[in-house]
This record gives structure tokens, sequence and C-alpha cells, in this order.
């Protein structure tokens, strides 16, 4: 088949939504078909584009198989809404030129967000004659309606609009984790048109893990603490402020706290850190690769954050890597959200309701001891292979194959 798959982040963006795109593409290149991805220059979740990147209005080159083509868009310095708003219609703009004018594809794949790219897939498969698949991550009106970073207007009449017109113009709708897929069916998408298709994870050989103690011995981390980190975006949805209040009420215990990422919110997080004096709450940059698999085999409890009200929404990915590496995970999230849902089917740690400190705190010093850590850490372990990229990617191929007619 000739595949295009049509989004916003890819490789080299190590976080977010880049690793699946780059995963997805590079199985289908792997499978010998055809693999197009139009994407952007690498921004995320730095908020900047690479030096090599800059004043790049077009790039096509092949890498690992796949031909990428990469179109300019604005990238904000500071976000606001206008330069949020700007930033994905430069986007939507520029790549949708570049659609239109490419050879004629089997299938594609659209991933969201961007919401508003499921308009432009809808032109472009008009005009083309290419069936789609709207693959969303992210339920964006809905999470920033319960985040309050929206409020009932015409606007969001005009983005649930949007949404609903990107539902029923596409051939199939997919989501990541089963809220998603409630979340259709409440918004009256056909039943035959909604599929599954999870993040998925790597399943590496033994020589992917490297030698413990290098990551605490770089950072003056006593091999004695429980190291519970933090790593990803820093951004609104995270909710990770609370972790502040936590690292200041165990004050003095053998507990070190680690945020680990870069996003829209890093400055704020790096001014709580100075003002508040803490010793035992380290922020550090995102890592590249080596650094943060020395910094996983590490950990001894993962944390994984949310914001009140947002995790029917969305599923936090990086709990799958974390079950890679046999860590247990101490989850903040609402009683109902898919990480929730997650650690106590999986067995792998623990949950703790959004501001709730003193549950947090209490639920830290729990799951200080080795042994806990290593019954939960290899739950984990051994739920997380359903989410095997070869499992995850093998059926979704065989939903394209159907789509593009057995092509």
């Amino acid at each position: 088949m000739k595949i295009l798959v049509w989004g916003i982040n890819y490789s080299p963006e190590v976080s977010g939504i880049a690793p699946f795109n780059t995963a997805l593409c590079e199985y289908l290149a792997g499978r010998k078909h055809e693999v197009t991805m139009l994407t952007t220059f690498s921004y995320y979740p730095q908020w900047k584009k690479r030096a090599e990147d800059a004043g790049q209005l077009r790039r096509v080159e092949t890498i690992n198989g796949v031909k990428v083509v990469r179109v300019w868009h604005y990238v904000p310095q500071k976000l606001s809404s206008l330069k949020r708003i700007i930033h994905e219609a430069t986007f939507l703009g520029l790549s949708f030129l570049n659609a239109i004018f490419m050879e004629k594809h089997d299938v594609a794949v659209v991933v969201s967000p961007p919401l508003g790219l499921g308009f432009f897939a809808w032109l472009f498969s008009a005009l083309k004659g290419t069936p789609y698949v709207f693959h969303v991550q992210d339920l964006q009106p809905d999470a920033a309606m319960s985040l309050g970073m929206l409020k009932p207007s015409r606007f969001t009449q005009a983005l649930y609009k949007l949404e609903a017109l990107a539902y029923a113009k596409a051939a199939r709708v997919s989501g990541i984790c089963n809220g998603m897929i409630r979340a259709y069916q409440r918004k009256n998408v056909p039943q035959e048109k909604i599929m599954m298709f999870p993040n998925g994870v790597a399943k590496p050989g033994a020589d992917y893990f490297p030698a413990a103690g290098a990551f605490r011995k770089r950072n003056g981390i006593p091999d004695g603490n429980c190291l519970a980190t933090y790593s990803g975006n820093i951004g609104a949805k995270q909710g990770l402020d609370i972790l502040f209040a936590v690292a200041e009420k165990i004050t003095g215990e053998s507990i070190t706290i680690v945020i680990c990422g870069d996003g829209a919110r890093r400055a704020e997080m790096e001014k709580q850190v100075a003002e508040r004096k803490l010793k035992n709450l380290l922020l550090m940059p995102l890592q590249d690769e080596l650094a943060y698999r020395e910094m996983q085999v590490d950990t001894s409890i993962s944390l994984i954050t949310q914001q009140k009200g947002t995790g029917q929404f969305f599923f936090p990915s990086k709990m799958l890597s974390a079950m890679v590496f046999s860590k247990p995970i101490l989850a903040v999230g609402d009683e109902d959200s898919e990480l929730s849902h997650a650690v106590r089917d999986a067995k792998c740690g623990c949950v703790v309701e959004p501001g709730d400190i003193d549950g947090l705190a209490d639920a830290l010093r729990k799951m200080s001891s080795p042994e806990q850590q290593r019954t939960m850490g290899d739950n984990g372990n051994q739920w997380v292979s359903q989410y095997a990229f070869d499992v995850v990617h093998e059926n979704f191929e065989s939903q394209l194959i159907k789509l593009a007619g057995g092509a």
C-alpha cells in the first residue's frame, strides 16, 4: 500500500505523540508499504525549533525507510491562546498544500491534535479520493473545558462542530483508550467507524538496560533514597504543582523527587523551585535517550500526575514506558480516569486523587519498600506486554488494508 501519515509531531522529538507516529511509520515501512510522513520541524516539548531547522521552509528526507516531508510552521516563544491558534493554522495550511500536490495514496492516517486537521483531511480526501483514519491522541475540546482553559461560548461551540465534522467525514475514527471509545459513542460516532488503536511500547532486550547507579551518582542522589521520578511534558494537564507541596511535607525523609522534562509551564516550575528552596526535589531538562534509560533504571517509583477532570480525555502513555523498566506507578488521577483503571487492572501501584497532598505523601512512604516495588513492577511488566508495538501495529495494519480495499 501507499500510506500517508499526517501529523504535527515526529522524530527526532522524543516525547508526546512523536514516538508513536515514528514507530507506526517505521513498522509499516518495514512491512514493505510505501510510507510518507507529512509533518513539520521538531519543536516539542521545548516549544523551540532546533538550530539546524531554523528558517527551513520545506525539507524532504528518508529516515529508516520512511519518506518524511517537513513543512515550516510558526512556533511561539511564549504560548497564548491566539499564538496557539496561529501555530496550528500555519501547519494546517502549509501541510494541506503539500498533501494535495502529492501522488495519490491508498489510505491516510491523520493524527490529532491538532483538531483542525480533521477539516483539512476531509478536503484532501474529497480532492484525492483517499480514505482516511482520524486518529485522536487527545480529546482537545473536552480536556480544555475540564481544565477551565475554555468556557462555554460561540468559540467552543465552533470547536465541537469542527470535531463533529472531523468524525463524520473520516472513514474510521480511532482512539488510544476505552475512555475515548466511550466518548465517541456519546458523540454519536457510528459504531462501525470506531477503532481502538492504543499507543504501544517497545519490549527491548537485556542490553537496552544500562547498569544501575549512573543517574544517582551524576545527580548526588544517595543509593538508599527512594527516588520518585516524573518524566515528560510540563504543561497544564499534568498537574505537577502537587509534587512541590508533597516535597515540603516529606522534607528530611529519605525520598527524592525528580521532575524531568520541558514544556509551557517549565519557567513557572523553575520559579517554584527557587522560591521554596527544596533540597529533595530536582527539576531537570528532558534527558537524552541514554540518560533517560539510566534514570529509569535508578528510579524507585514512577510518578504520573493529572489535573482533576482530565483523565477521561487522554491516556498518559509514559506509564507504558515505566512498566517496561518494571517500575511501580504512583498515579495522581481521578477515580474514573483511564490512568486509574490501568493501575488497578495491572496491580502495579497506587492511585491518589488530585489535590490530596497528604494522601500522596503517605503513598510515597508506603511504596518505599523495595520488596513492594519489585512486586508491583513485575506486575506492570507482565501487563504491558499486551501493548507491545508489534501487537498493536499488526492489528492496525490489518484495518488499514481493509479500508484501502485490500491494496
